[in-house]
């Protein structure tokens, strides 16, 4: 078996690069293509790429149909032309000199290549044909991989615009629900043992179920309509409400025996408008419109995931997020998808597609792929202030490797405002003091008062604990600098207020280590780079390719996607480079 599909690849391979035959070509069309044509250096890269993955999906038996390995071709040659159509590859398999020689011939129709990229391509396989390639790209020595420069977009879903479903609605339904279901079972405990249907049938009282997060979720209804009345902005309300499988499943299993109940006692259930509903009748459509209401609750919920709060019906995979453009002026969201790239000399090292509205969460996943993938030790990593936070900086220093994130108060850095706010702790004089025999240390504040550690506090959040000093000053009476140190300053509420701080020492370590690297000569030299490099590529993306909207739904369609484009824009910079129309750019520093 293995042997045969042994056989099976090679015959693919030397199909398609001619192996073992000699390349000579009758057909006149090949004279009228361009010698710096791009198909011949993709095909050139394409010989050098080990297809076995790929080719291991296709069986030895049967008839042979059209090579994959000139499938692949065509998408990654029509994907370099900006063409994204399937209608439109098969157009130019008949019409097209280049797509023509590529094809040798061969015109596949529509149904080859929605086949070949929706059950033959697989994340992984072009995840292993894309990181040959780059592998190749470093031994040539276009990259180094040692430093990568991180940026994202947002890319809009092949969604309907209006299709939104979002948590916060949910939660408010649902909870109204629950407390509809809990007079539900109410009344009926009530019905069975006023008509004796615990003993006569077996029908045992009923007890509402627990659903962890519903009291939060009802806290934050109850502080929206106050602050509704009062014209203020609502809170969010985009809790987790936690609905087990088993309570609405005993709610259609419990409509069902009151069916079969109905069945005993000869109750014939009505509808249509004059017939009176019985009592029993009423108590079993509400459980099983309740049951399946739940059920529908519990199946968006899991749709939408801990970490997400909307998604799309007609791509559940899209988040709503807000876009550049906003075609109504109003800031209105529309479905998308968050796509980052890892670039390096122009070619595009790493390609994640998330559906996470920010960038926060997406810088860990493109350092572990460059683990995963390659073999060379990244050293250094350069990003915007999109991506600081005290979990992305300690992940990059626990792998040794040397942030160049831009930090969020980057600019206000810049201002006088920044070093005169007197309630920072960072304006502050840091000292140590003797207390119970131990050195501590404390700050002292602009009035000259002390401000004592008094405690430590260990806050976790999606696993990741962050740990907060307490400081505290023993009395603030009598300091004129109140309106300006305290925190909302009331002078008719808080005159025995007295001022408390957190600081959380190891993200202003982490955040002091950044900074220094980014205002150094090479961090401006970087900063540089990055904006042509990475807002370069979405730019070509978006404007010279057309490329706005996915063209599939799904993440794992529209991560198949976007690496098929990756991988073309990277073979188009590769033969820019080939035929020295692109140099390397190293940024300048005044």
């Amino acid at each position: 078996m293995l042997s045969c599909n042994y056989q099976m690849n090679d015959y693919y391979f030397n199909e398609f690069f001619k192996i073992g035959q000699q390349k000579i070509s009758l057909h006149l069309y090949e004279s009228r293509i361009p010698k710096d044509d791009a198909v011949y250096t993709l095909k050139k890269v394409l010989e050098e790429l080990d297809f076995s993955k790929l080719l291991s999906r296709y069986s030895h038996r049967g008839r042979k149909g059209y090579n994959p390995i000139m499938i692949y071709a065509l998408i990654l040659y029509a994907n370099m032309r900006g063409v994204f159509s399937v209608d439109k590859i098969v157009e130019n398999c008949q019409r097209d000199l280049a797509y023509i020689w590529l094809a040798d011939g061969a015109q596949p129709k529509r149904d080859v290549f929605y086949d070949f990229i929706n059950e033959k391509l697989t994340v992984e396989i072009l995840q292993n044909l894309h990181y040959q390639f780059i592998k190749k790209l470093k031994r040539e020595k276009y990259v180094t991989l040692k430093t990568l420069f991180l940026d994202g977009t947002k890319i809009e879903a092949n969604a309907n615009r209006y299709t939104f479903v979002w948590r916060g609605r949910i939660n408010h339904s649902a909870v109204n629900l629950l407390s509809q279901i809990s007079q539900l079972y109410q009344d009926y405990n009530h019905l069975i043992q006023e008509l004796n249907y615990d003993q006569r049938y077996g029908l045992v009282d009923k007890e509402m179920f627990y659903v962890e997060g519903e009291d939060k979720v009802r806290e934050v209804i109850e502080k929206n309509e106050k602050r509704k009345q009062n014209n203020k902005k609502k809170l969010s309300n985009n809790g987790i409400l936690e609905i087990d499988y088993a309570s609405p499943i005993d709610m259609l299993e419990t409509a069902s025996l009151l069916r079969e109940v109905a069945g005993f006692e000869k109750i014939v259930f009505v509808t249509g408008k004059g017939k009176r509903k019985t009592a029993l009748q009423k108590l079993y459509e509400r459980f099983l419109k309740h049951g399946e209401k739940l059920l529908e609750y519990k199946e968006h919920y899991q749709t939408l995931g801990p970490d997400r709060n909307s998604y799309s019906k007609t791509d559940v995979s899209a988040t709503f997020m807000r876009m550049k453009e906003d075609h109504m002026m109003n800031g209105q969201l529309k479905p998308a998808y968050n796509l980052q790239y890892a670039v390096e000399n122009y070619f595009i090292i790493h390609a994640h597609v998330s559906q996470d509205r920010t960038d926060y969460n997406t810088l860990i996943p493109i350092v572990e792929m460059h683990k995963e993938h390659l073999d060379t030790l990244l050293k250094e990593f350069v990003a915007d202030s999109g991506y600081i936070s005290e979990k992305n900086l300690l992940h990059l220093k626990d792998l040794g490797i040397d942030s160049f994130i831009k930090l969020q108060e980057h600019e206000k850095k810049k201002t006088k405002a920044y070093y005169k706010d007197i309630s920072k702790h960072y304006n502050m004089n840091l000292v140590e003091v003797e207390e119970d025999g131990q050195t501590k240390k404390a700050y002292i504040c602009h009035d000259g008062r002390t401000l004592k550690h008094k405690k430590s506090e260990v806050h976790k959040r999606n696993g990741f604990e962050q740990i907060y000093e307490v400081y505290a000053c023993d009395s603030c009476q009598g300091c004129e600098h109140k309106a300006k140190c305290l925190y909302k300053y009331d002078p008719r509420k808080d005159q025995k207020k007295n001022k408390t701080m957190k600081v959380n020492e190891r993200w202003d370590e982490l955040k002091a280590v950044s900074e220094a690297n980014v205002l150094s000569e090479k961090g401006i030299r970087y900063r540089q780079i990055r904006s042509v490099m990475t807002e370069g590529s979405f730019g070509d993306m978006k404007e010279n390719d057309g490329f706005r909207r996915f063209h599939r739904r799904g993440i794992e369609k529209v991560t198949k996607e976007s690496l098929l484009y990756v991988m073309a824009r990277n073979l188009n910079k590769y033969v820019r480079y080939e035929q020295e129309i692109l140099k390397n750019y190293e940024g300048k520093v005044a």
